[in-house]
């Protein structure tokens, strides 16, 4: 399925679904010229999504053989089929800093030494066992490598007659990418601004502050002339600038959340600070969440413990295996 949402340049959305997914959907971009095409982000690695992604380019008429992809960031469900609905003659944009994170084999950057390190900030080991099979963002990934031609920021991107600038956002993921287009002020976001879910926020391996990371960048993105404000996930029902405000609160009055939380209870661990946090669960207790809304929830809860400790507002100590967080 898809809808035209834009005319000069043909701007298209094919509805991509994530089946058993809180983000329901992938909204996929397709600008249409007479001399060029351009894919943007292609959803999960999946039979779903390849069925529904193949059959809105083929509505659309799209030949592949004069059409290219822009993937905003490294996650899965925006890069899991890349190989697969592009040909290998196909260029495919990626920004250089996350195209060199998804193909850097260091152990350190490994799935398993990302589960250590969640078991390392409290994660339970009985809970995160089966995360190499439940995991959607690992299994739904894709199954083999490709070319990719590398982005900065500020690289100008020729479909058609119209340039797209590459706008670097990083936070969300080390080189998260936005498209600019500026004589239409036209802005393809990504997951850097979404509009009734709050973008997630998680430490990266080799990153230092993921949130400061991202509190730059919604800085920065605000300064650009923006009309049409077009992101990877469900609806742009609000005003760009006002809700970039609200995100930017949002932050701040978790970082005030999480100190206090750990001025009344020292030496929580990250696990344990998340839960007693507030999240949208629909009034679910913690001990009810499914374990990938937990995953998503410790992984927030340490971008910001990582601002904080960065801040000099709290400490931790490795305790019997556990990081454990302190204030001043």
């Amino acid at each position: 399925m898809y809808e035209k949402i834009y005319s000069n340049p043909d701007i298209y959305k094919i509805y991509v679904p994530l089946p058993n997914n809180p983000l329901k959907n992938i909204n996929c971009y397709v600008i249409k010229t007479d001399e060029k095409n351009l894919i943007i982000d292609t959803g999960f690695n999946m039979p779903e999504c390849y069925k529904a992604l193949s059959e809105g380019l083929k509505e659309l008429n799209v030949d592949i053989s004069k059409t290219a992809l822009f993937i905003t960031h490294l996650h899965s469900d925006h890069i899991g089929l890349a190989p697969f609905i592009m040909n290998s003659n196909s260029t495919i944009y990626m920004s250089k800093i996350d195209y060199d994170y998804l193909n850097n084999e260091s152990p350190e950057y490994s799935w398993e030494a990302l589960y250590k390190k969640y078991i390392s900030e409290g994660f339970p080991k009985n809970e995160i066992v089966n995360m190499h099979i439940t995991n959607p963002a690992e299994i739904y990934a894709p199954e083999k490598t490709f070319k990719a031609v590398t982005v900065n920021d500020g690289d100008k991107i020729k479909i058609g007659s119209y340039t797209l600038e590459c706008v670097f956002t990083p936070g969300h993921t080390p080189g998260h990418t936005c498209i600019y287009i500026e004589d239409k002020e036209i802005m393809f976001l990504g997951d850097h601004v979404l509009f009734d879910i709050t973008p997630n926020i998680t430490f990266w391996t080799g990153i230092r502050d993921s949130l400061k990371d991202y509190i730059n960048s919604l800085n920065k993105i605000k300064t650009f002339k923006i009309k049409t404000a077009l992101p990877a996930h469900r609806e742009n029902s609000l005003n760009f600038y006002d809700r970039v405000e609200q995100i930017l609160n949002h932050h701040e009055n978790r970082l005030d959340e999480c100190f206090n939380i750990l001025k009344s209870n020292p030496g929580l661990s990250a696990y344990d600070t998340a839960s007693f946090m507030k999240w949208s669960m629909r009034g679910k207790d913690w001990s009810e969440f499914p374990m990938h809304q937990k995953w998503f929830a410790v992984g927030e809860t340490i971008a910001h413990l990582d601002n904080l400790k960065y801040k000099n507002k709290i400490y931790r100590r490795f305790q019997n295996g556990v990081y454990c967080y302190y204030t001043f």
